[in-house]
This record gives C-alpha cells, sequence and structure tokens, in this order.
C-alpha cells in the first residue's frame, strides 16, 4: 500500500473536518485509501454543447448552456420538485429536480448563466432535463472546447448532496488523491498473471477507473480490479482449506457392525451409484486423521437423509456419537421419525431434542448423552445450548444449513475437544460460481441422481379464472386415491393479511369439497405445535384428503401419496421456495402434479419465474435462474458471511473472472502457500491488510 494510503480523509484538500463525518457516516470513507476505492458507478461521455433548439427526444445525453429565466418550487409531500427555466437564443428547456431541493435550490438562482448535462426526457407533455449536472459558467467565455471528456459519477447520498458533497464534488476531491496518489501506487500481482490476462498495470486500473481516456480504457480498469478483488477473495477461501485440511482429527478406521447391518437389511431400495459414491467419499475423508468439512448437495427426494445415516452409523461403529441438526422443529421431527423407523431391530439409540421437549425428558436425554449410551442425537437450535454435553462428539450433520447463523454453527462445532468431522447438507443446489465463492473452502460431494421408479414432477401454471378446472382436476387425482396440498404463502408469520387470505381460501375449498365426501387438514405458524403436529399426522394417514396450509410444510413432511402442489400466489414466492414446495410430491410411484396459481398480471421478474418452473425440474438450472434475478447477495445466507461484500465484481456476470482468479489463486499457492516468494510479497501484504480470516469457513 502506498504510503499515505491509511491517512486520515480529513486532511485530503477540499474535505475537512465535517465533510469527513459525513463521508465516515454515508459512505464508510476513512481514509485515502477508502476513498481511492470508492469507485464510479458509470460515466458520461460529454460532447460539444449544442443550442436548446436542436434538442431532440432521441434520449441522448446532451450538453447545453443558457441563463436561467425562471425557478419554481412544485407540488407538496413526495410529488414536491423544484424547477428551473433554462433559455438561449434558440429556445427554453425546463430542468427539473425530485430531491436534493433545499441543495440545488442554493445553487440555481435567476439570472445565472449555467451548463447543464443529462438526458432528455417527456415531462409533462414537454421536453425536459431531470436531475441534470449543473455548473455555473462565465456567460463571456466561448463554448468551445467546453463539454468534452469523459465524466466519471460516484455515488452520493441525499445527505451528502445536503452537505456539499454531490457526484461532482465527490470526483473534485478524489481527483486531488489521485494526482498524488498515482505514482505510490506498488503492483502487487506476479508479472506473469498481469501478462497471461493482458491485464492493465495496478497504477494504471487506478487512473483509468477514476480518469479514464476513453469508455474502452474505464472498462479494461474495471476488469483488472474485478480480478484482484476476486483473486484476494479466492486466496482467502483456499488458504482456510488449507489450514482446514491439515486440522487434525477423529479416526473412524473401520466398518462395523450396524453400518453392515443396515446396509444389508434395512436399505429399501437399493442405494443408486451417487449415494454409493458419496458414501465412499466421506468414509475416505473420516479415516485420513484429519477433520472433514464435507458440503453434500442434493436434490429434494434424492436420499441425502440416508447417507447421512450411514456417515452416522460409521460415527458409531468407531466409538463416537453422531447428532443431526435441523432448522425448524417440523423438520427435527421428521427426521428423527424416518431415522427411528430406518434404525428398526439395531441396538442404535437415538434421542429427539427441541424448544418442545419437556424438562423430565430432555434431564433423562442429557443424562445419556454425556454418559455417551445416546449415540445419535437429533435435533433444532436447542441442540446448541450450553447444557447439551456429549461424551464424545464424532460428527456433526447440519441440514439446510444456510438457515443457520455463524455463531450458531460455531457453538456445534467446538462441542468436541478433537474437532468433529461436519456433513453440511442442502437441498437448494448451489450454482457454480457461488459454489467458488462461499462454499471453496469446502469438499463437495453431489447426489445427481433420484431413487428408481420417481417420475418427474409435471407443472403447471394457471390463473385465478381457471379455478374451476384446478378443483375438477383435484377431485380426479382424489377419486385416485391421492392427496393434495394447497400452499398460500406468508412472508412473515404476524402479517394477518397471509392469515386472511389462507381463511378465506380454507373456506372456499372447504365448500368446493364439502363434509362428508372430502376431509381437509389446516395448518399455520400460529397454531400451537400440538395443533399442527394433530393435523399433519391426520394427512399422512390418510384420513384428510387436502392439507392447506402456509409456507411450514415447505420442508419436513413426506407422504408419498400426495400427488398433487397448489401454490396459491405463486407469483409471491422466490424460486428456491417454489422448487423446495414442489419436492413435497413426487415421493411415490404415481405421477405427480405441481400447479402454479397466479393472477392474469404479472411482473417480467414473476413470469421469468414461472416459467422457469414449468420448464424444469433440474435443481441446478433453477438455481443459477434464481441466482440471476436475485443476486449473490440473497442467497444461501450470503449476507451473514461477508463472503460477497464486492465492491465492483458480480459473480453471475463475471463467471470468466471468478474461474480465471480461482485458477490463478490455486495456482499460487501450490506453488508458495506461504506467500513468501518476493513475487507473492504484495498479495501476502494485501492479505494481512484484509485482517483476520472470517469464521465463517471453518463452521459452513
Amino acid at each position: 500500500m502506498f504510503d499515505f494510503g491509511s491517512q486520515e480523509i480529513e486532511y485530503l484538500k477540499g474535505v475537512g473536518p465535517a465533510k469527513a463525518q459525513v463521508l465516515k457516516a454515508e459512505a464508510g470513507i476513512r481514509t485515502y485509501w477508502d476513498l481511492l476505492n470508492y469507485f464510479p458507478f458509470r460515466y458520461v461521455e460529454k460532447g460539444n454543447f449544442i443550442k436548446i433548439g436542436q434538442i431532440r427526444d432521441d434520449r441522448n445525453p446532451v450538453a447545453i448552456r443558457g441563463r436561467i429565466t425562471g425557478i419554481a418550487e412544485k407540488g407538496f409531500g413526495k410529488s414536491k420538485r423544484f424547477t428551473a427555466r433554462l433559455t438561449d437564443e434558440t429556445g427554453s428547456i425546463e430542468l427539473v429536480w425530485f430531491s436534493g431541493i433545499k441543495w440545488i435550490s442554493q445553487k440555481v438562482k435567476t439570472n445565472a448563466f449555467i451548463s447543464a448535462f443529462g438526458k432528455p426526457v417527456i415531462f409533462n407533455h414537454q421536453l425536459s432535463l431531470n436531475h441534470p449536472e449543473i455548473e455555473t459558467i462565465d456567460p463571456d467565455k466561448p463554448a468551445e472546447g467546453e463539454g468534452l471528456g469523459i465524466q466519471p459519477l460516484y455515488p452520493s447520498t441525499e445527505n451528502m448532496k445536503n452537505r456539499g458533497l454531490s457526484a461532482k464534488v465527490m470526483a473534485g476531491i478524489t481527483q486531488n488523491l489521485c494526482l498524488q496518489a498515482y505514482k505510490s501506487i506498488p503492483e502487487i500481482l506476479p508479472p506473469h498473471i498481469v501478462g497471461r490476462y493482458r491485464l492493465l498495470s495496478r497504477e494504471d486500473a487506478y487512473r483509468q477507473i477514476h480518469h479514464p481516456d476513453s469508455l474502452a480504457f474505464a472498462e479494461a480498469a474495471r476488469q483488472r480490479l474485478k480480478f484482484e478483488e476476486l483473486l484476494f477473495l479466492q486466496l482467502k477461501i483456499l488458504k482456510q482449506k488449507l489450514r482446514a485440511s491439515k486440522v487434525r482429527g477423529l479416526v473412524f478406521d473401520k466398518v462395523g457392525d450396524n453400518f453392515l447391518y443396515f446396509f444389508n437389511n434395512n436399505l429399501a431400495f437399493e442405494l443408486t451409484g451417487a449415494q454409493k459414491r458419496v458414501v465412499k467419499e466421506i468414509r475416505g475423508d473420516t479415516r485420513t486423521g484429519y477433520q472433514m468439512n464435507r458440503l453434500l448437495q442434493g436434490d429434494v427426494g434424492s436420499g441425502k437423509t440416508i447417507v447421512a445415516l450411514m456417515c452416522m452409523l460409521l460415527a458409531v461403529d468407531n466409538g463416537f456419537q453422531a447428532c443431526l441438526m435441523a432448522p425448524t422443529e417440523i423438520l427435527a421431527k421428521q427426521h428423527f421419525a424416518s431415522l427411528s423407523k430406518m434404525l428398526a431391530k439395531m441396538n442404535v439409540r437415538i434421542g429427539l431434542l427441541t424448544g418442545s421437549t419437556t424438562k423430565k425428558d430432555r434431564d433423562i436425554l442429557l443424562n445419556l448423552l454425556a454418559d455417551g449410551q445416546m449415540h445419535l442425537l437429533v435435533g433444532t437450535h436447542a441442540v446448541l445450548e450450553e447444557d447439551v454435553v456429549f461424551r464424545n462428539l464424532g460428527l456433526a450433520v447440519i441440514d439446510e444449513q444456510h438457515r443457520f447463523g455463524v455463531a450458531q454453527r460455531a457453538r456445534l462445532w467446538a462441542k468436541s475437544k478433537v474437532p468433529p468431522h461436519v456433513l453440511v447438507m442442502t437441498a437448494t443446489p448451489i450454482p457454480r460460481t457461488l459454489g467458488m465463492t462461499l462454499y471453496g473452502d469446502l469438499e463437495v460431494s453431489v447426489i445427481d441422481e433420484l431413487p428408481p421408479n420417481r417420475k418427474p414432477v409435471k407443472t403447471l401454471h394457471l390463473t385465478d379464472r381457471d379455478r374451476l378446472k384446478l378443483f375438477a382436476f383435484m377431485r380426479q387425482e382424489i377419486a385416485k386415491g391421492r392427496q393434495v396440498y394447497i400452499v398460500y404463502p406468508l412472508i412473515q408469520e404476524s402479517e394477518n393479511s397471509d392469515l386472511k387470505d389462507l381463511m378465506d381460501g380454507y373456506e372456499s375449498i372447504s365448500r368446493a369439497f364439502p363434509i362428508p365426501d372430502y376431509q381437509l387438514s389446516i395448518v399455520h405458524g400460529k397454531m400451537k405445535a400440538e395443533a399442527k403436529e394433530f393435523e399433519m399426522q391426520r394427512f399422512k394417514k390418510g384420513e384428510t384428503q387436502i392439507m392447506v396450509a402456509t409456507t411450514v410444510i415447505e420442508v419436513g413432511v413426506d407422504v408419498p401419496n400426495a400427488s398433487v402442489m397448489v401454490i396459491e400466489n405463486s407469483e409471491r414466492f422466490g424460486l428456491a421456495q417454489l422448487h423446495q414446495l414442489r419436492g413435497r410430491v413426487g415421493r411415490g410411484a404415481e405421477q405427480s402434479f405441481c400447479i402454479l396459481m397466479s393472477s392474469d398480471k404479472l411482473s417480467q421478474d414473476a413470469q421469468e419465474r414461472i416459467q422457469t418452473m414449468v420448464a424444469t425440474n433440474d435443481g441446478f438450472k433453477i438455481a443459477e435462474a434464481d441466482l440471476k434475478l436475485r443476486g449473490p447477495g440473497d442467497l444461501q445466507g450470503t449476507r451473514q458471511s461477508g463472503l460477497l461484500a464486492l465492491k465492483l465484481a458480480d459473480i453471475v456476470q463475471d463467471e470468466n473472472i471468478v474461474r480465471a482468479a480461482r485458477y490463478s489463486a490455486t495456482e499460487i499457492l501450490q506453488e508458495d502457500p506461504d506467500l513468501v516468494k518476493p513475487e507473492h510479497q504484495g498479495l501476502a501484504k494485501e492479505m494481512q491488510k484484509e485482517g483476520k480470516e472470517n469464521f465463517w469457513a471453518k463452521i459452513s
């Protein structure tokens, strides 16, 4: 880092203490280095000034100049706006501002000569410039040559503008810094990497991103700095992976009686090739003497739970305990029930610990855990509490892991003096680019086959006007002995409007499917746990044909006889949630259906989500589409990881750069894992500047 990079920003010309406080509060800019890394969000390419009479509604930005012949504040409240009439010898045009009115009203005065730059728009049936960039000018100075060049536009909040830090001012103070900084910016990438990818030098990249000679140079600068940003991310992830691979772990050196008995006698179906491959991979990890950190991806219904159970039996056979933690009580109870059934006639003791476990049962269970008599524990967040003590925890399995926070996973990871092996599972397939970043430190296993005799679920899109057609289809399926889910959206448990939608829907369905011909269950988040469990069991036993529910049944309800999933207001769901809900059906041998109900009017994003669901059952394709629609920040708990707080790079749009950075980071660390070679000293210093490694990777 150049010498003055750590200097406080208030000492930069044009800033001072007052503006420094605003920069710190609004943009996180504390030092010269922070400002140098406060990048323009776009550029405007200005040509020669034109006359106002030459402006056309062609949506291209224009540069004009003239005299302010009138100003006014119009409208009230949110519709309030400030207008100024700019006039030259060929005509006049209205300049309009909808925000920053206090600041702009002090800057724009009648009879002032100004230049303005912006896009012409139609406002109130006439041409105007909305929020143009303006500058007071000398009317006697020739216009020739003014307005030429490329101007960077920097992010600026309302508070920054009101305190004198407009985009133009930000450009000015950044220029003051850059004039001092450029010659002090060292190259930190090895020469062969700069040459391989034809990258700008680091100095040129900072120069061209802040003051580009052309838009092509600005883009080249962004590519260089994106690569650098992603390279540091990959180095951090891969160094953590390297460290984790050296952590001493428990040794599962034998395949014992429990594993063999289960494999030979208790499997309802033969394992798929993918399941066998994953068990081998985990078996290989747990016998090395190093701690396992493995991610298991598998679509809904692919058989992850059986794989997890077989790995837990490996732990038991080697004298260790195992636990499986699930995000909800419903899912924990589902796992406990299915694992207990699969362990029938085996001498393996399994317990369930949730928030609703009685004190008496909890005390008994904790004693059994502490003295090692309880082999397997299934639970929710209750497993993390301090008084839950294992005698010798050897394997921790975390299901739907993105629903747990970092600190929660850390507490589970620390429940053994020697770190237990960790297997994290997700039914939401992770796109490749996200996997190379968020989960780049983990070994990855994928179950990419469904069990035999499973038919792909057929997905249909219907609108409200098709309601009678839907009811007729439901009656046909019920007549065949099948069952139906009808799911309503629930954004928050406390939202009364969502509960009202569910209750209105329940009443409507009750009229269409009356007692005694049909029996209905209803489940929602405001019901007591016992009531929810009672209704779910009725449905599971076939005592009711239709379950009307909110998304509490997204995970954890396994009813092979249910062949129809109706999702009401499907436009309100994300792709991942729609895919999870669809996975509730298609668990038997019969053809199953997912019907997406929506209104006739849909946003473009909603149309894309629904079309994606209709077009494919492939979880990876759905995950890729979801990533493109929503961005990485909203997926898989990435906000809490801190890993994807990227300034320039976008892991969706910049997949090729992600791959190049991954390849280069791998190459560097294979050759020089401690970054001690002279050509890697710049990288090592930059890594140190990044601070301590994020603990996320160790326990996710």
